[in-house]
Formats: structure tokens, sequence, C-alpha cells
């Protein structure tokens, strides 16, 4: 009876343990994914001391699983006897009547619930091992002490073009039609596939540290023999993150966030959709600071401040004979000025999503040489507004000078009418207007549809200033880029995706001719 008590005690004991380690490592993701974003303080203090719990967690386990084994060998050791006393009686019953009668301390009905109970801590040690080696194998190892993450999306593109892009895979304008090229091509790709990094560290000066980098394959392609199927890896992000409860100080290679949204696309990762059509982006070193404003505790709304420095980045490419090892300045770094922007929003919980509105400005500096100066600026605003508990209205606008840095005018912060090595040549900056809306209609949870549309508008009259003598460091004649798309995405389960979409691009020219391509584009991909 006392071995039989001690079996109860170590089950118990057991099954508690294993309700722990279930619970606990979800409730330590749920509080490291709230402290990433800065919005529970508590769960942010707590977290060191989930941690120490699981692993004291994972000991008594292990102290358990000993106790577990040494209570098996003795199970084992008694039925050896049971079977030596069956031997010498010839029938199981005979065993169990003179085991009765000898030992009136095991009745012949506690053999079978031992026996259950051996069977019960069988599968109870089988479950407490699965979710002990489950951890081990979830748990990414760090050269430091703290925590890092892994995640990122495989995805698979199939495609067929009409026309001719500039884009094979990722199209974002039209070319003008080539007699020597086919007018459409097919194709697939991996290269849009993204892997990324997250680390959390520790607290500093009463804010949670973290950092995160991810890479693509969108950097080229090798000189070898179809090396269009081993894209090159390329850095998207990587930022330094310190977050209080109300704000939070960014430094690193990060999006803009005078442009925080962008349409809903798996046909286009490598760059945002509608680049070159009216939605502003850039993978820019910058270190802003952000502030929230909470209303109240019931209404939950906020106003957000964000503020910082940019490189003053003009769109240009790297020089020829450098790029390989050494990096110049363009014509925004030779300024010896940091780009400057801010943006004020507002956030309100509207029909089960967020409603936010934000109006934002840029400025920045540039030098062309022979004291050739030139401003850039940008004013911007953004939406996202739900419309009802299926529809959502999104998107973007903008209007500036000089902002090809941005991903403005396909590009281009100037034009000029001679070589910039001569100091006769004028530089004008180049003016431009343009935006994005999109219409989401979810009807389910795991099924979604888009359609959007974006323009991105560089002024004819700028161009049309130098006449036949305009020069840029791209096509400089263009003077308008159109794109829209439809797509259907199915998620039936979270991690799994499925996509259809159909881009259409128009691209116009001062010439009053415009070039046309459009692209259909099926994706499957898995996220982790």
């Amino acid at each position: 009876m006392k071995f039989t008590r001690c079996l109860q005690v170590s089950r118990l004991a057991l099954l508690v343990a294993l309700a722990l380690v279930v619970a606990v490592p979800g409730s330590t993701q749920t509080a490291q994914s709230n402290a990433t974003a800065g919005d529970n303080a508590s769960v942010k203090a707590s977290l060191g001391e989930l941690q120490s719990q699981v692993r004291e967690l994972k000991e008594m386990v292990l102290q358990l699983q000993q106790q577990t084994m040494a209570g098996r060998a003795e199970i084992s050791q008694l039925r050896q006897e049971l079977e030596a006393q069956h031997g010498a009686s010839g029938t199981v019953t005979g065993a169990e009547a003179t085991l009765d009668e000898a030992s009136p301390a095991i009745p012949s009905s506690s053999t079978a619930q031992l026996a259950h109970r051996v069977d019960q801590l069988a599968e109870d040690q089988q479950l407490l091992s699965d979710k002990v080696n489950e951890q081990y194998q979830t748990k990414l190892e760090s050269a430091s002490k703290y925590r890092v993450r892994f995640s990122g999306i495989v995805l698979f593109n199939l495609f067929g073009n009409s026309g001719y892009p500039d884009n094979q895979d990722v199209p974002t304008w039209a070319l003008k039609p080539d007699p020597m090229d086919s007018p459409g091509s097919v194709g697939g790709t991996l290269r849009q596939s993204i892997l990324g990094f997250e680390v959390f560290g520790p607290d500093l000066f009463g804010a949670h540290s973290s950092g995160n980098v991810n890479f693509d394959f969108g950097g080229g392609f090798p000189s070898t023999n179809n090396g269009v199927n081993s894209g090159v890896v390329r850095l998207r992000t990587a930022t330094v993150r310190l977050d209080w409860k109300d704000t939070s100080v960014i430094a690193g290679q990060d999006g803009l966030f005078l442009s925080p949204q962008s349409p809903t696309s798996f046909a286009s990762l490598i760059v945002p959709a509608l680049t070159y059509s009216g939605n502003l982006w850039s993978w820019t070193p910058q270190l802003r600071i952000e502030h929230r404003f909470e209303f109240s505790n019931h209404s939950h709304s906020n106003v957000s401040l964000q503020g910082g420095v940019l490189d003053p980045l003009t769109g240009e490419t790297p020089n020829n004979f450098s790029y390989v090892w050494y990096r110049t300045p363009d014509a925004g770094e030779e300024s010896r000025q940091p780009a400057f922007a801010a943006r004020i929003a507002y956030s309100h919980p509207l029909l089960g999503r967020t409603f936010t509105v934000g109006v934002g400005g840029y400025y920045s500096r540039e030098y062309w040489g022979f004291n050739r100066k030139v401003n850039g600026y940008a004013a911007t605003a953004d939406w996202n507004l739900p419309l009802n508990r299926w529809f959502t209205l999104s998107g973007f606008f903008y209007r500036g000078q000089a902002i090809g840095g941005l991903g403005a005018a396909l590009s281009r912060s100037v034009v000029y009418n001679g070589p910039l090595t001569d100091p006769a040549t004028s530089v004008l900056p180049l003016n431009s207007v343009g935006g994005w809306a999109q219409l989401k209609y979810q009807p389910l949870p795991k099924l979604e549809f888009n359609a959007a549309f974006g323009q991105d508008n560089p002024f004819a009259a700028d161009i049309r200033y130098f006449g036949e003598q305009a020069q840029s460091y791209a096509n400089p004649f263009l003077t308008r880029n159109r794109a829209g798309f439809g797509n259907v995405i199915y998620r039936p389960r979270s991690d799994l995706l499925l996509s259809l979409e159909y881009r259409r691009l128009r691209t116009f020219s001062i010439y009053s001719s415009s070039y046309e391509a459009g692209q259909l584009n099926m994706a499957m991909g898995i996220l982790f």
C-alpha cells in the first residue's frame, strides 16, 4: 500500500507538472509578444520570473521521470515474481489464489488496479516526454543567454506576363515594345521568400530591448547557368529597439514611418505592391522616436507622434566602379545634412478593427556639384477606415519634389540638361504627386478579397523644361505610371496561404504614348 500511495503521489505530481509545463510556455509566449509591442509593462516585469519557473519545472520533470523509472523497475520486479508463481502453479488463477493466500496485503483486485495505473503512468510519462522534447525543438540557441526567434515565409510564385514589364517576376512599370522580344513570358520564382531573426535583450533604463534583421533573395542574380534560380541574398531591414510603455526608440534600417501601410499582395514582397505607382517606400537607415498618448482606458483611443532623422537618399544607383568594395556618397549624403521626417496619427477601435488617420512631412537637401543645391520635401497622408464588419478602405497620398529616394517619380529626384561634370549643366528638382487606395473585403477570417489602384505622376512641365536635352539617372521622359490589381487570399491554416492575383500596368511618356503590361500570379506560401 505504501508503494501504491507513492505511485499515486508521483502520478499526481506528474499531472500537475504537465499542466504547468503546457500552460507556462503559452503564457510566456503571450507575455513576450506583448512585451515586444511595448504595450504591457507588467508582463515585461514578470517575463524573467516565468522563464525561471519554466527552468525549475523542467528540473522537477526530470526528477519525476527518475522516480517513475524507479517505480516501473519495482513493478517489473513484482511482475516477475508473479510470473514465477504462475509458472509454479501452472495457471493464472492458481497463481492469483496462491498470492492472495500468501500475501493478503496485495489482493487480486489490487493487481489489476496496479496494472492499470502502470499503463496510465506510462501514457503520462510519454506525453510529458513529448512536451519536453517539443520545448527543446522549438528553442533556438544563441551565443548569449537571451532568447532568439527565427521566422519568415517560404513563398513560391508562378506567373505569366503579357507586354514588356521592367521586371519579369515582380513588375512595377511597362517598357516600350521591342520587336526582338516575345510579347509575353511565363516563369516561377522562390526569391520572394523572407528570413528573419529577432532577439529579445535585457532591460535598460526601464525599457525592454530587442532587435531584428530580415533578408530576402532579391539582390540580383549570379552570372552562372540558370542564374535566375539563384537569387542573391539581400538585406531588407535591421533595427534595434528600446520600448517603454508609451515611448519607443528605434535605430537601424527600416521602412518609412511616413508611409506605414502597403496594399495587400503576396505577388510582390521583394518590393511593396504599387511601387512606382503612388506607394512611397524605402528601407532607409534612420533614428526615430515614437510616443503614444492614451486618451482613456475605456475608449482605447490614442495619438502617436513620430519623428526622426534619415539617410538623405536620392534614388541614385551605386557608382559602377566602386560598388563592389567601396561606398561613395550620393547627392543627398554630399549635402552633409540628414533628412528630417515627422508624423502624427490618431487611432481608435472601430467595428472590431482599428481606424487610423495620419499626416506627415519630410525634408532633405541635395548637392549636385558646382554649388548646385536642391531642396527635397514631401507632405503625406494615410488612412485605414473600417466601413463595416466586412469592408475596409485604406490608402496613402503624397505631394513633393526631389524625393526619388523615397520611390517617387520612378526613383528620380532631379532632371538636368547635360553631364553633371559640366559646371554649365542646370539641375532641376522633379515635382511629383501620387497615391493609392485599396478596398478589402473579408467575409471570413480565412478568406479575403483585395482591389487596389495607384498612380505616380511626376510633373510633365518639369520633364519638358529641357526638351530633348533632358537627362537623368533613370528614363527622363516618363511622366506617369499607373497600376491596379485584384487578388484573393485564402488561409486554410494560420501558417499556410494560397493567393491568385491579376495586375495591370500602364506607363506614359511626354511623347503622348503609353505602354501596357499585365501579370497573372499564383502564390503558395508557408509561414514559420
